[in-house]
């Protein structure tokens, strides 16, 4: 007899249990779909061209510069300073 009401379902695998078949061939699809997907994904990349590259480049190279000078002040400025307090 069974209860009314309740269906029955298809029996599935537990959770950590394989299923049937090579778990090495899982592993290659799951790798094989993981490096499409990377592909794909550089596909959508868009390039910067030469010139943008090349402002890119200055910008960084005088945001670094700027930033250097910066710290190398404050180094400056707080050397002297406790060189006054300490000295």
């Amino acid at each position: 007899m069974t209860d009314v009401g309740q269906t029955r379902t298809p029996s599935r695998p537990a959770k950590g249990q394989e299923r049937s078949g090579n778990p090495f061939s899982r592993w290659f699809r799951a790798l094989g779909l993981f490096i499409s997907q990377i592909l794909d994904e550089l596909r959508k990349v868009v390039r910067p061209t030469r010139s943008e590259l090349w402002n890119y480049t200055l910008v960084v190279i005088v945001f670094v510069t700027v930033m250097m000078a910066a710290v190398s002040l404050l180094d400056l400025g707080f050397s002297r300073l406790v060189g006054l307090v300490f000295g």
